[in-house]
């Protein structure tokens, strides 16, 4: 049974303010908490509608009802297994091989899935502006599928962070030259912008390359979804 101050806790962490204050998360699917409780990620607690669907201690795992699951859950089906998780401390970056930066994402399933995306081509390090999302947004884990597990996201002032860097920064836009084009560096920055506005021109100022997507259909579609076009930019550098 979870009693009132637990719900209360982690109705609180629908929010990104109460997220912060308390330093938790959490995270939903039998999936998503597995791939967590196998990961860096500090587990607090795990509440489960079912008796063994997780090879996790009984310390762990605490037995609710669906109705109590339904109390605490983001989603309108809640799925079983929620998970609680402390928020890490972000690692140190790597500049050996390629790093994305988000400017400006707003939408929790686009960034989700660029997470998803960097898990995917190996992409180790996702900086973001401090405008971006919450990665910790409960609509952006569940896009993530698990991988916040295994990229390194974190939050910062972007202008000041690219500005200190000595590895080129590519960055997309719709007037480019077409990446495949390019011969990519080992290393170096994506940078992805607003889905509306693109990378800002505050951001634009420090590219050193402006890298688009050749369109070869009706010329009536404006732009690919920034999540597209990371997939494609991504697979791109790893191409070579």
């Amino acid at each position: 049974m979870i009693v009132k101050s637990q719900i209360k806790l982690i109705r609180s962490l629908h929010q990104k303010k109460y997220r912060n204050e308390n330093g938790l998360f959490f995270v939903e699917g039998k999936k998503a908490v597995q791939e967590l409780l196998n990961s860096r990620f500090d587990v607090v607690k795990v509440y489960s509608t079912e008796f063994g669907l997780l090879p996790a201690s009984n310390e762990m795992v605490e037995m609710i009802t669906e109705a109590e699951l339904k109390k605490i859950s983001a989603l309108n089906t809640p799925n079983k297994v929620l998970g609680v998780f402390k928020i890490p401390k972000i690692e140190q970056v790597n500049f050996d091989d390629w790093i994305v930066a988000a400017d400006d994402i707003r939408d929790p399933g686009n960034l989700g899935t660029i997470i998803r995306l960097c898990d995917w081509f190996g992409v180790k390090h996702l900086i973001c502006s401090k405008e971006t999302v919450d990665c910790y947004n409960p609509k952006t884990l569940q896009a993530t599928m698990g991988s916040i597990s295994r990229v390194n996201v974190g939050y910062t002032d972007l202008y000041e962070f690219l500005n200190t860097l000595e590895v080129p920064i590519y960055g997309a836009f719709m007037e480019g030259e077409v990446v495949y084009k390019n011969k990519l560096p080992r290393s170096g920055v994506l940078v992805m912008g607003n889905e509306a506005n693109g990378i800002s021109e505050k951001i634009e100022s420090l590219i050193n390359k402006k890298i688009s997507i050749p369109q070869f259909g009706m010329q009536t579609t404006e732009s690919l979804n920034v999540a597209t076009a990371t997939a494609i930019l991504l697979n791109e550098i790893r191409r070579g």
